[in-house]
């Protein structure tokens, strides 16, 4: 390997943490790499499997960096969303209390919120809450309110933020699970099972395989395992039924199942949460997902379970340290920088802890030289539901793909599926177009459009249909042409009956 192929950084892990500090580095004359061992950003870890929420900042204890980054990060999603073209509602959030006991714990929450700067918290009594959220239940005593809170697409983001990054010159690498690690003199040999690569810098956002990672090139161990959640959506019909997101009082395993909507409209139960030894563990349970509904009808229990359109398990990177805080510095192995330990409120501080990252670098040597170029704002997304009839009209003509749909359910055209595979760091899978535009998002959950996405995957990418993959690796979607099946089958049975009559 030549020099002219070394890089400054190397960040392992695309989730929202390794894209965030991605895009914050290419903000600077560097030469950035990001390895994933998935097919494609946001595909294996918490970052597309969480509770799609900008948390406000009262949950972590004074003092820590969940508290820091939490409130910091909450601070700048707006202008990036507003640079990324990405939906965002300033929802609140409620915790809500049935009891006079849980009320005390209200209180406490309330100072630790005030401790850690959290602006626009208030306590609220039961009519207050009722107006907020017409279809609470009548048990509610009390609530915290925090105005700061809010919702997002967490995978959305993440694209977009990958595509930032790349347009200003960070790459990116898929399929390449990271096996071992080195350090030689002044920079590290990073080993995946297809390629080498060389940098000066690694910085370690392996998610739940930051343990791994870490341990591989024989920094201090520390260990991370799963915490398991069981969510459910429902239709878009049962949206209503929330306005904000409404928590019921935290336990130590976490902030509880909450009942929500989603930026697109639909809505969320869950998480529950069950500490587990298997990172890889994604199924959902029929216990797991009857606790979620019977704990999230404490808070609303007017919703129709029946109008579930999908179930899904995220699995949080709980650190297995005494403060169970995040895990963010330099190693003892100098150049080797972790962001590990990344659970709730993760998604939320990630902007903040790629400004944490970036600053951690500059101390470790790293020389950051601004880029006068760095252009924040990623190309607009034509969203065709979103348009008047005037606009989609024009949209047409000037471009008939748009004039497609291939999605009923969340009416997504051929258009926005061709320019989500065609955009930095495009869709390769059924799944990776499903992320990017919700072609198999709706209620069908992609029976009617996923032959059609497979074709026109298959003619973008100009590889056959049998390559087309729903999440890369062995996910292909068909095994063989019909026709030429039927014929061999039929040509074996043929065969069986010419023996046998022999």
């Amino acid at each position: 390997m030549t020099m002219k192929e070394m890089y400054d950084v190397l960040v392992i892990g695309a989730g929202v943490v390794g894209c965030s500090i991605a895009r914050e580095l290419s903000k600077y004359k560097l030469k950035i790499l990001v390895v994933e061992k998935g097919e494609d950003v946001a595909s294996e870890g918490a970052s597309k499997a969480n509770s799609a929420i900008l948390h406000a900042g009262y949950d972590p204890v004074p003092g820590t960096l969940k508290a820091m980054l939490n409130v910091r990060g909450n601070e700048m999603y707006d202008e990036l969303c507003k640079d990324l073209d990405v939906p965002i509602k300033r929802t609140g959030s409620l915790v809500v209390a049935f009891s006079e006991e849980e009320v005390k714990e209200l209180y406490e929450l309330f100072d630790r919120g005030i401790k850690n700067g959290v602006k626009g918290l208030s306590l609220i009594t039961k009519d207050m809450v009722k107006e907020i959220e017409p279809h609470i239940n009548d048990t509610v005593v009390a609530a915290l309110y925090a105005k700061t809170a809010g919702i997002i697409c967490p995978y959305g983001y993440t694209i977009a933020v990958a595509e930032n990054a790349a347009q200003n010159g960070a790459e990116f690498v898929f399929n390449s699970e990271v096996i071992d690690i080195k350090k030689n003199g002044d920079f590290f040999i990073v080993k995946t099972h297809k390629e080498e690569f060389y940098s000066k810098y690694v910085v370690n956002a392996a998610g739940l395989y930051s343990d791994v990672i870490n341990n591989m090139v024989g920094a201090k161990p520390f260990s991370v395992h799963p915490r398991k959640g069981e969510y459910l959506i429902l239709d878009k019909d049962q949206g209503y039924l929330a306005r904000t997101v409404i928590f019921q009082v935290p336990t130590k395993m976490g902030k509880g199942i909450l009942v929500s909507p989603t930026v697109d409209g639909n809505l969320l139960i869950g998480p529950t949460s069950e500490d587990i030894q298997d990172k890889e563990f994604k199924a959902t349970t029929r216990e797991g997902l009857n606790k979620a509904i019977t704990v999230a009808k404490r808070s609303v229990d007017k919703f129709d379970v029946r109008k579930t359109i999908t179930q899904f398990t995220g699995l949080r990177a709980t650190p297995d340290t005494e403060d169970k805080d995040f895990i963010i510095g330099e190693s003892d192995v100098k150049g080797f920088i972790n962001a590990a330990g990344i659970e709730s409120p993760g998604f939320t501080a990630a902007p903040a802890i790629a400004e944490m990252i970036r600053d951690i670098l500059k101390d470790a040597g790293l020389q950051l030289i601004e880029k006068v170029d760095f252009n924040p704002k990623r190309k607009p997304v034509i969203r065709f539901t979103e348009l008047s009839d005037e606009e989609r009209n024009k949209l047409i003509k000037e471009n008939p793909a748009y004039g497609r749909i291939i999605c009923r359910c969340e009416t997504v055209t051929e258009g926005e599926i061709i320019d989500a595979i065609r955009r930095p760091v495009g869709a390769k899978s059924l799944d990776g177009v499903k992320r990017r535009v919700r072609a198999g998002m709706g209620r069908c959950q992609g029976s009617f459009c996923g032959p059609r996405v497979v074709e026109i995957l298959a003619r973008e990418l100009n590889i056959s249909p049998l390559e087309v993959t729903k999440h890369g690796r062995n996910s292909n979607i068909l095994t063989a042409e019909t026709k030429k099946f039927l014929l061999e089958k039929a040509s074996e049975v043929l065969k069986k009956e010419v023996y046998e009559n022999a």
